[in-house]
């Protein structure tokens, strides 16, 4: 089991040549971004096609749901998939694979062709998966943090679908906007085939997997999976993933039935949410390359936590007895103070996303295929459930905000496994 690697800036600096992984660097995001737009599609059209199609806020709330379960299957085998074959090339292949599905969505009529076409581009997941193995083994180590917080920072493409989708919809009907990604993605895809290249981003098969040749590869796999060294920093890394994700594809919803606004101005609302998170965790990144981020953890997640719990509160009245009668209190959060703190809280998610992958790379750099894949995995099935609970929320309960109580006992629950896992080290050291 290899032990967890203590952060010194003299020995982590291992330069890489050429302009090879420049090139990864500005590619991958932009890869990143064309998918994530894609899982927003129905994020933004999402009322649009309730009211043609009939269907209802379960159903809805399944269909978000759907692209990312099917990415968090896909994204461990396709992460050990690109330690194997080259992260170039399952980029590439995820990216062609969404494109028959973005062209069967522009088709779609009815609600099962929706969720097929989701559960397609569910597996440009293995693109996300793909192109952090590839930028991880191209990158100098010395700006890892840099690199992986840019690459994370593709999350933006939500706000791409945020800005353009409406004025498609609005223009030229819903089954257009799909068919915009098309042409971006086979452009990025033939780039990479063009300008990136394999032969760096191959990283060496770990060691861990090395030392027993006699048993078969999945064996060696599950023996690692066993060690909860690999689960730590890949769980809490979860939450953040999990919930960015799942709010850049119900804020859209939330916003437009909430302050009652019309969807075009919901999907712009929701936009500095996203850039929030996207430039939080390009500096997260380059903080974790100067210093360890493991104290820096808890003060983010705090913020986060605290934020969460202003935003749990729902619209009340309450009354008092007064002096010369009863006295109505009524409390609605604005619409511009919610989506200032949206945005801090989304600003400090991002510099925990961006530190906690630097964490991960510092610490597992050898298995970053196995461990950041099982961290996209534990994200995207947290994001996958979101919806649901959302739903439950809103029409079970009959409060809109449950969404926002349930992510602060998540964070809580985080929190204590930080604690129990800190407690741990301390005792082995002891």
């Amino acid at each position: 089991m290899p032990a967890a690697q203590q952060f010194d800036p003299e020995l982590d600096q291992e330069p890489t040549g050429g302009y090879r992984p420049l090139v990864v660097v500005l590619l991958s995001p932009l890869a990143f971004a064309l998918v994530f737009a894609s899982w927003t599609i129905f994020a933004v059209l999402g009322v649009e096609l309730k009211a043609l199609l009939g269907f209802g806020e379960v159903r809805f709330a399944v269909l978000l749901a759907m692209p990312m379960a099917v990415g968090a299957l896909a994204a461990l085998p396709m992460a050990l998939l690109a330690q194997r074959l080259g992260g170039r090339r399952v980029m590439i292949a995820c990216l062609l694979l969404i494109c028959p599905f973005l062209w069967g969505l522009s088709h779609a009529r009815d609600y099962h062709h929706l969720l097929l076409a989701g559960a397609g581009l569910g597996l440009g997941a293995g693109s996300l998966a793909a192109g952090l193995v590839y930028v991880a083994g191209l990158c100098p180590r010395r700006h890892a943090g840099l690199a992986l917080g840019l690459y994370g920072a593709g999350m933006v493409g939500a706000g791409l679908s945020y800005l353009l989708l409406p004025l498609i919809s609005q223009a030229y009907g819903w089954r257009t906007a799909p068919l915009l990604y098309l042409l971006p993605v086979l452009l990025v895809a033939a780039l990479l085939w063009l300008f990136a290249d394999d032969r760096e981003a191959e990283p060496d098969v770990p060691d861990a997997l090395q030392d027993a040749p006699p048993r078969p590869l999945p064996a060696a796999l599950l023996r690692r999976l066993a060690s909860w060294r690999l689960w730590r920093l890949a769980l809490v890394y979860s939450f953040f993933y999990g919930t960015f994700v799942a709010l850049a594809l119900w804020l859209p919803a939330y916003l437009s039935a909430q302050y009652r606004l019309p969807l075009r101005e919901a999907a712009l609302a929701a936009l500095p949410f996203t850039l929030a998170v996207g430039i939080g965790q390009v500096v997260g990144g380059a903080l974790a390359d100067r210093r360890d981020f493991r104290a820096l953890r808890w003060w983010v997640s705090a913020f986060v936590l605290v934020c969460l719990f202003l935003l749990s509160y729902p619209p009340f009245v309450m009354q008092l007895e007064g002096v010369h009668g009863p006295i109505a209190l009524r409390y609605e959060a604005p619409l511009w103070g919610f989506l200032l703190l949206l945005s801090l809280m989304g600003a400090a998610m991002g510099v925990g996303k961006g530190s906690l992958m630097r964490l991960i790379h510092r610490d597992h750099r050898d298995e970053m295929a196995l461990v950041g894949g099982l961290a996209l995995t534990l994200g995207g099935l947290f994001a996958a459930l979101l919806p649901l609970v959302f739903v439950v929320g809103n029409e079970w309960v009959g409060i809109r905000t449950a969404g926002f109580m349930f992510l602060y006992a998540s964070l809580i629950g985080c929190m204590l496994v930080m604690v129990w896992d800190h407690a741990s080290d301390r005792g082995v050291r002891a």
